[in-house]
């Protein structure tokens, strides 16, 4: 029996948006090959934005009291980690963006108090499945950085990402011709390398 953890974290404001059934395929691949998953849905929760007080960097905690203490605890107690979020102007949603901003906690604790975050015998890694309405070149660049430094800063490792462009209106994504077969065996490749 496969002993790992993915956990799922879909951004979108929209519950059934166009990375929710990519978000849903890559997790099923996964519990298909043995992992135990589990998902949040960042709109259904109260996290507040980051408001830098700075006393992170004193405590190793955050002095905002509100949904982010749970999946503070998700994101230390999972292997990897599958963060799917549409792109609203050349980033992540806003709710998406709050949740990794208050991860401004981990940074604090890895370089400044210099506590490690866990003990994992895995190495971990990190996914990012997103969708866009537009064909720009670069329409994913930003982003891309950004996830890559969320990631590190959970001692996690930029693994893959799925990025589908020209995807805006409801159940577009359920168009494009590989998009559900790729997130499949990316949860399966995920949780057995």
């Amino acid at each position: 029996m496969n002993s790992t953890k993915v956990l799922g974290i879909y951004g979108s404001p929209r519950k059934e948006g166009n990375t929710s059934p990519l978000l849903r395929e890559l997790l099923k691949g996964a519990k298909d090959k043995g992992a135990k998953t589990t998902e949040i849905f960042v709109c259904d929760l109260n996290i507040q934005p980051c408001i830098e007080d700075y006393s992170c960097a004193q405590t190793g905690k955050c002095c905002l009291k509100d949904d982010m203490q749970g999946i503070y605890q998700h994101l230390t107690e999972h292997d990897h980690i599958v963060v799917a979020a549409p792109i609203f102007f050349y980033n992540v949603n806003a709710q998406t963006k709050a949740l990794i901003d208050r991860c401004q906690v981990f940074w604090a604790r890895k370089y400044i108090l210099k506590q490690p975050l866990g003990s994992s015998k895995t190495k971990n890694r990190g996914v990012f499945i997103s969708v866009g309405a537009t064909k720009g070149k670069n329409l994913f660049d930003g982003t891309l950085l950004t996830m890559k430094y969320f990631f590190d800063v959970l001692d996690t490792e930029f693994f893959k990402s799925l990025l589908y462009k020209n995807i805006d209106a409801k159940g577009d994504i359920l168009k494009h011709p590989t998009a559900l077969k790729e997130s499949y065996d990316l949860g399966q490749a995920l949780v057995t390398m």
